[in-house]
């Protein structure tokens, strides 16, 4: 059976038109003005809608295999769909850590079995993704993965991601690194900034990420292997980035929601508003910012990294490190940075969130004829909430939690299959 969306705003070479999409056997066979309706389509009226290439996440915490009290694979992504994702790449922060071939098919087993979108997983750097010690069996994992990083803890040690560097390179896979220096953590859990100073909290100086970063950026240069910095936070950061890419280096990065959109001002006592790296100041807000304008920051991710209830029920001071964001994550940027803030173009957020890491992840599907029909319909005038309680995940902690907002995911196919829908 055929599908066929009729009379929606179409995303081609970045800009949207007017136009119909038929979608049969998985893929997307013909956008054109108007398509006449065959014997047995199925005919979806997508009129005042925008229809985009799929949104990719390349950083959420699935927490399958090991963890399955925080979240599954399959109620990941089902969050996933519901938010607007056709495909997702799971951080390897699982039990049995993905270190060789046959912890790592453990993970694939269950990615079988339980995915409702495509799920890429990524190797770790380090054996049991310790951020120290041997390295993984990279030639090995590198067939299977979308690249490879030890989430959760930075490489401490120099030679250590020299060696990475080197041999990453020659599997053709990128190294995504969490960058933390964990001597300068000084038992830090917010940021280190005015909130920590006024309500007597431990505080994380921006320099832990920064120094990490400028050393892997130093140690890309050297190697040449590709290399993306997870959850830019600080604006030392981007000032780092943004100079290594002109000089050459094969760098990409991403930030999250909560960074672009919250300040440490905004922070309350709860522990769903602790993450690591935490929530700056507004001038790092602003530089994440201008480094999205100008193509300094490749791309947004959630970082979503659930934990069960009580975990964060603790404060900010005891709660574990992490939000949850698939569900939310587009109706607080296009409500918060596209309708209210008029910073973003809709068109820019979707090469943030589907295109560059598509591009960058070398991860198929799309919206252009022929391609893994991986689609997103978005109704601009769907209205709502952020409840948690109406999640599909398991992970109830946002920083969004309350927050009204207009603009959001109606439908996600992924590989032409309708994985949900808000009418259907």
């Amino acid at each position: 059976m055929r599908t066929l969306f009729k009379g929606g705003l179409v995303y081609e070479r970045g800009a949207f038109s007017l136009a119909d999409v038929a979608v049969r056997k998985g893929r997307v066979e013909a956008i054109a003005g108007s398509i006449l309706p065959r014997p047995g389509d199925r005919i979806l009226d997508v009129s005042n809608c925008f229809l985009v290439p799929g949104f990719v996440d390349v950083h959420v915490h699935l927490r399958e295999p090991g963890f399955l009290y925080k979240e599954t694979i399959e109620t990941g992504t089902e969050a996933a769909a519901r938010g607007g994702y056709a495909a997702v790449c799971a951080m390897p922060n699982v039990t049995p850590a993905p270190d060789g071939l046959k912890n790592l098919r453990v993970e694939l087993d269950a990615i079988k079995k339980s995915a409702r979108v495509p799920v890429y997983p990524y190797g770790t750097i380090t054996v049991g993704g310790h951020g120290r010690g041997e390295l993984a069996d990279f030639s090995a994992l590198a067939p299977y993965v979308c690249g490879f990083s030890d989430d959760g803890r930075g490489v401490q040690d120099e030679e250590t991601m020299t060696l990475a560097m080197f041999a990453v390179k020659k599997t053709g896979r990128l190294i995504a690194a969490h960058c933390e220096d964990e001597s300068l953590l000084r038992g830090g859990y917010i940021h280190l900034g005015p909130y920590a100073r006024l309500h007597g909290h431990a505080g994380i100086c921006s320099e832990s990420e920064t120094a990490m970063v400028k050393r892997d950026l130093r140690l890309a240069a050297k190697t040449g292997c590709p290399y993306h910095v997870c959850h830019v936070s600080a604006k030392e950061t981007v000032q780092a980035i943004r100079a290594a890419k002109k000089a050459g280096v094969d760098v990409t990065c991403e930030t999250a929601p909560h960074y672009l959109l919250l300040t440490d001002m905004d922070l309350q006592e709860d522990g769903r508003f602790k993450m690591n790296p935490p929530i700056r100041e507004q001038a790092d807000q602003d530089a994440l910012i201008e480094g999205v304008l100008d193509g300094t920051i490749d791309m947004i991710v959630t970082d979503h990294a659930p934990h069960a209830d009580d975990e964060k029920a603790k404060g900010l001071e005891a709660s574990l490190m992490g939000v949850v964001g698939l569900e939310c994550a587009f109706r607080v940027l296009y409500d918060g940075l596209v309708r209210r803030k008029k910073l973003l173009t809709l068109e820019k957020l979707v090469e943030l969130m589907s295109l560059n890491p598509r591009k960058r992840f070398g991860i198929e599907g799309g919206l252009d004829a022929g391609a893994r029909a991986d689609i997103t319909v978005i109704d601009p005038s769907l209205t709502g909430v952020i409840d948690p309680g109406e999640f599909f995940s398991m992970g109830r902690a946002t920083p969004f939690e309350g927050w009204d907002t207009t603009g959001d995911v109606a439908m996600t196919m992924a590989g032409g299959k309708t994985v949900w829908a808000k009418h259907e």
